[in-house]
């Protein structure tokens, strides 16, 4: 399955995105990959983690940081305190964002040198993680230089674990971003994350991307390895995925929400994406959190 290109908006007031996501159902099978370094600190969460070509156990206080373009995914199995939700606080920063920090001082150097680390992705050692997920979670509560700062002391943090441990394996390679038309792909991926569910027109994404509808699916296929519709069928199904997970609502009534009119057709996606039916799926992920919970 090919990961799906994730767009990443910068805050208004910010130089860098955190994501304070709080799950009640459940962390959903995502496998997307972004432009952007990633670190992420999972608390009250136990489940699987998928990171290239590496996939392994997540537990509370889980903390990674991942490299651009590196493929991944967390894929939640059970809760460690059942009165609260799962909890991923993630934060984004570019690539230039980390060399116009980093290069000009030499007090530095030993972040700049973890950030050129993370390429096949880094999980920290328990103590490390454990010292800056003090500085994490009050990171929801900070703006401005206060928020930066804690970032940059967090990164400092990290710099000095001698027990960081990469997760994919020397093999792998992430794919680099493509340098130019990003601001075109920007547009398209927008007008699709908020369109998902009606009918996407070739014609109209071409015109968001001022090229021919030739040119504009070359385009989009360069930056996303996938055709338009392999990429809004995927973007469908993990929605599709979160609904089952956290919600009761029938199946039918889901494949609607999701955009797709014919439930056959979205029984047979699913199928072919996750490799089992809907109902299949959502069965076996309230067994597991029934037995996580005995």
């Amino acid at each position: 399955m090919r990961p799906l290109l994730e767009k990443v908006s910068l805050p208004a007031d910010g130089s860098w995105t955190l994501l304070n996501r709080r799950l009640e159902a459940g962390i959903p099978f995502e496998w997307h990959h972004h432009p952007e370094y990633e670190l992420t600190l999972t608390t009250n969460s136990r489940g699987r983690r998928f990171v290239g070509d590496s996939i392994g156990g997540y537990d509370d206080g889980d903390l990674v940081l991942l490299g651009p373009n590196v493929p991944h995914t967390w894929f939640s199995e059970e809760k460690i305190a059942a009165d609260r939700p799962h909890v991923a606080l993630v934060m984004w920063f570019h690539a230039e964002w980390a060399e116009n920090i980093t290069a000009p001082f030499v007090e530095m150097r030993a972040i700049r040198l973890l950030l050129e680390s993370a390429g096949r992705g880094l999980v920290f050692s328990r103590g490390t993680a454990e010292r800056a997920r003090v500085l994490i979670e009050t990171m929801p509560g900070l703006s401005g230089p206060p928020r930066l700062l804690a970032l940059l002391q967090v990164l400092h943090i990290l710099a000095d674990d001698a027990e960081a441990a990469p997760l994919a394996s020397p093999a792998f390679q992430a794919r680099p971003a493509a340098p130019s038309d990003r601001n075109r792909i920007d547009r398209v991926l927008d007008h699709i994350h908020a369109h998902y569910h009606d009918d996407i027109r070739i014609e109209d994404l071409a015109r968001l991307s001022f090229l021919s509808a030739s040119g504009f699916q070359r385009l989009f296929r360069r930056h996303t390895q996938l055709s338009v519709s392999d990429y809004v069928m995927q973007l469908r199904i993990g929605q599709a995925c979160a609904l089952l997970l956290g919600t009761d609502r029938p199946v039918a009534h889901i494949a609607g929400d999701v955009g797709y009119r014919n439930l056959s057709n979205f029984n047979r996606q699913f199928l072919q994406v996750k490799g089992m039916a809907p109902r299949a799926f959502r069965s076996a992920h309230l067994q597991a959190r029934e037995r996580g919970a005995m």
